[in-house]
């Protein structure tokens, strides 16, 4: 980027974090129908059609200040748009199929892992949903969840967000539609589970849900919205359900945490897993303990949980693990807060974007904390 460039993104991001967001996208308009000249009094009505060299310096300002976007001090994988590169950790043997599934509420694509195990017996399944700018096969890779699929014998599924749906393929957990059951994103997720459930033999009473970023946060609208389906819920550095009802709150939740409404209905407790680095600076980490909060409030009147934390390390990184009990000695709930970590799968894979090598392996810890729990 130019010096210009430099100085326009630092404006934006200010304007940004100020809650200005109209001034902020309005700023980068001009811009771009100005040829840089920023005191242009007209407004486009429209953004820059796609591979128009304008529309790539205003992805690259919207990927920096916006929903899922991460700063160079954070850019600890490849970049996004790279192609994901092999990698001798990620032990994949079983079957990597692409699939698609459309309904009322539109069509979505998706890849799916087979385990080798899988001969018709009823297995597990785990729904994984990618980050913003992401894809299965760079989710995966980051991940490497196919690997830790296949060494417990469980099929994984990854749906994949289009641009078309949102710029830059992030989960639109933030709106409100996008919030409730059999409704937008949701009904599409919930439609690809059930698909799975049913073109192939899977446990129904193992059904998990868990995602990054973005898809984090739409991981907890899932558990939010069908604890019928999924037995348990992962969240990696997202936002609880209804945390945000558009673009400008969601980046008001991003930056500062909210509390969320708590749950309705308590038909059952969803028990769910929490990961979060406590050097996140794209969505703060306060947004893990909202998580949690949310997920209690849907345990039965009189129902307590005891809440024990233990530290360690692993992969470099230390780590605070707070577990939740109920009174049976079961654990319904699980915090890990990654000290030094930014905004990444811990314990993931170079491979991939957003992911970083150092800290426990989130995605172990996570099929782990899942298979001990059925619905």
């Amino acid at each position: 980027m130019s010096i210009e460039q430099d100085h326009l993104m630092i404006e934006a991001a200010r304007l940004t974090r100020a809650g200005k967001l109209f001034d902020a996208t309005t700023l980068l308009q001009r811009w771009i129908a100005g040829a840089g000249c920023v005191g242009a009094e007209s407004t486009p009505k429209h953004a820059p059609p796609a591979g128009d060299k304008s529309s790539t310096f205003f992805d690259q300002i919207l990927q920096r200040i916006g929903l899922g976007g991460k700063s160079a001090a954070e850019e600890i994988s490849v970049a996004p748009g790279r192609s994901v590169k092999s990698d001798p950790d990620i032990v994949q043997v079983g079957d990597f199929i692409a699939g698609n599934y459309a309904d009322a509420a539109g069509r979505r694509d998706y890849k799916l892992y087979i385990p080798t195990v899988y001969d018709g017996q009823p297995l597990p399944l785990i729904v994984m949903l990618h980050g913003c700018t992401q894809s299965p096969d760079d989710f995966a890779a980051g991940t490497r969840m196919n690997a830790v699929a296949e060494q417990h014998g469980c099929f994984v599924v990854y749906p994949a967000q289009p641009s078309s749906a949102n710029l830059h393929k992030c989960w639109n957990w933030f709106n409100p539609q996008d919030q409730q059951r059999d409704h937008g994103e949701p009904a599409l997720i919930a439609g690809i589970t059930r698909k799975i459930m049913q073109d192939y033999a899977i446990d129904d009473r193992r059904v998990y849900v868990a995602g990054l970023s973005a898809g984090g946060a739409a991981a907890a609208v899932m558990g939010m919205a069908y604890p019928d389906l999924y037995a348990a819920v992962g969240v990696h550095s997202g936002l609880a359900c209804g945390a945000a009802t558009d673009v400008q709150s969601a980046l008001a939740a991003m930056r500062d945490g909210k509390a969320a409404p708590g749950r309705t209905t308590a038909s059952r407790i969803v028990p769910t897993i929490v990961f979060h680095g406590d050097n996140d600076k794209t969505v703060n980490p306060s947004n893990g303990d909202q998580v949690i909060a949310q997920s209690k409030s849907g345990m039965p009147l009189g129902a307590t949980v005891a809440a024990v934390t233990e530290s360690g390390s692993a992969g470099g990184l230390s780590y605070d693990c707070t577990t939740h009990t109920d009174r049976s000695g079961e654990t319904v709930f699980e915090q890990w807060v990654i000290h030094g970590a930014g905004h990444a799968w811990s314990g993931g894979s170079a491979s991939g974007t957003y992911a970083d090598p150092r800290g426990p392996d989130a995605s172990r810890e996570m099929v782990r904390f899942f298979l001990s729990h059925r619905r």
